[in-house]
């Protein structure tokens, strides 16, 4: 009896990490192939393929690298385009905060785990069940998104300058439509689309009248503005009861 339900435990083990490999998969393909829209936007904006390629290996995080080569692009200065990607990537310390807890992986593996720490790595970890699930989830998604980035990332490159003008064909537009695609589902809550529709206003709104960049940075005032005005909401409510 002891024996069937070690195997019935171990068939039911098989079975959830063949699922975790197949959603890992999932995810790591459906955005890495958007490493092309990168590519393009970056070399259109004027980057070489080095420093595209660059980017994809050493920043690895499709928001903030579309942030930075938007600014440029747009004729913002270095620091004001750092600026506007560094705020977006510090979401992934928190990832990185709640995912060390969750993998407990060597001292010596997680400088390198650190690299994976992003939007899907995480979705993808803390769904799990288990600690073994989620790091097969971690490893399979970060490793197949990495990988699939960087080759979507050079074929964009390559294939922009192969056409010339991205402008001509329309593809300027590639990085805004991918990274609006990659934000939307994640906006669940009425604050979270809130702060969204909020920081559209403020860039749109402040994009004429001030450098290129700087919008992009005030724009982040946004999640301290909606969250204020919900605690004052929130604080009202049970005042009235």
């Amino acid at each position: 009896m002891a024996d069937r339900t070690a195997l019935e435990d171990a068939d039911i083990g098989t079975k959830t990490h063949r699922a975790v490999v197949r959603d890992a998969l999932g995810v790591g393909v459906a955005v890495g192939l958007s490493g092309f829209a990168f590519g393009v936007t970056s070399a259109g904006g004027g980057l070489t393929l080095l420093q595209t390629c660059a980017l994809s290996l050493l920043v690895f995080t499709g928001a903030s690298q579309f942030a930075l080569v938007g600014a440029l692009a747009a004729g913002g200065s270095p620091f004001t385009a750092a600026a506007g990607a560094f705020f977006l990537g510090v979401r992934n310390a928190f990832y990185g905060l709640r995912l060390s807890q969750l993998l407990a992986l060597p001292r010596a593996v997680r400088p390198f785990a650190a690299q994976w720490v992003i939007d899907e790595t995480a979705a993808v970890a803390l769904a799990q069940p288990t600690r073994r699930a989620a790091r097969l989830g971690f490893v399979v998604t970060g490793l197949s998104l990495y990988l699939l980035w960087n080759l979507t990332t050079l074929l964009g490159a390559l294939g922009a300058e192969a056409i010339g003008d991205t402008d001509a064909w329309g593809l300027d537009a590639a990085g805004p439509a991918v990274f609006l695609a990659l934000l939307a589902p994640m906006l669940k809550t009425g604050t979270e689309r809130a702060v969204a529709g909020l920081a559209v206003l403020l860039g749109l709104g402040l994009l004429p009248v001030l450098p290129a960049g700087v919008p992009v940075l005030l724009a982040a005032l946004a999640a301290p503005a909606v969250l204020w005005a919900d605690g004052r909401r929130r604080g009202g409510q049970g005042d009235a009861r």
